[in-house]
């Protein structure tokens, strides 16, 4: 993946990828068995690919698909909680064109904005092993190449460790030490690297328990649009 592919072409490749056999096992088994409440939805069960505005100049980078949202709907942060934060929170910030996100065919539009994911498929326990994480690296180094964001906003501190590893894997960054996570950073990175923003990932364990408000996120992202207004 040394080439810039168009994303179409990235997201077909994402879409039939069997790398990681606990992953496979795991996502197929979720959608053959299915929750109650979704039990006449035909599941997604594979990987999910990124969504959003090809010509994007900010990428949102979570963690992996939800077992029964994601992987249910096959479109990242959709059909969950933690996705109708996100997007409420990116409609409120002009970078959506509707605050709800329930299935692939529900007319949302991602405006100046790509949502990836550091793992593209479901995990257990949402926990992917360093492996898993490897393996779906390539995919985001292509996004990246094909969008050319100019900031990157990881949610959560996995997502961003995985950001930054591949970057001091490749010798742009040298510790991970220089960017501490926490919520609202906002960092500078070597060269013309994206800027790097940071926020609580919008988990369920998260929201409920008031540790992220969308007042919050909704000020990270207003924060992220001043900067490419800027830019």
């Amino acid at each position: 993946m040394n080439f810039v592919k168009s994303l179409g072409q990235l997201n077909e490749e994402i879409v039939h990828c069997r790398k990681c056999p606990r992953l496979v096992e795991y996502r197929e088994k979720i959608a053959r068995e299915k929750r109650r409440a979704f039990r006449d939805w035909e599941y997604w069960g594979r990987p999910v690919p990124g969504f959003g505005d090809s010509h994007a100049k900010l990428l949102i980078l979570g963690l992996a698909p939800a077992a029964h949202g994601g992987n249910r709907t096959g479109r990242v942060f959709t059909g969950d909680r933690s996705g109708d934060f996100l997007y409420e929170a990116l409609y409120r910030a002009g970078f959506a064109n509707q605050p709800d996100s329930t299935r692939r065919d529900d007319g949302l539009k991602l405006k100046d904005a790509y949502i990836a994911a550091a793992v593209r498929c479901a995990p257990p326990a949402n926990k992917p092993l360093p492996s898993e994480l490897a393996n779906c690296r390539p995919y985001f180094e292509a996004e990246l190449r094909s969008i050319r964001p100019r900031a990157i906003l990881a949610l959560g501190n996995i997502a961003m460790r995985a950001y930054l590893g591949m970057l001091k894997e490749r010798g742009e960054i040298k510790s991970f030490a220089e960017f501490p996570f926490r919520h609202g950073a906002s960092y500078r990175l070597p060269g013309e690297l994206p800027r790097l923003f940071a926020s609580y990932h919008p988990s369920q364990q998260n929201t409920f328990t008031g540790k992220l408000t969308e007042a919050m996120l909704v000020r990270v992202l207003r924060d992220i649009r001043r900067f490419l207004q800027c830019a």
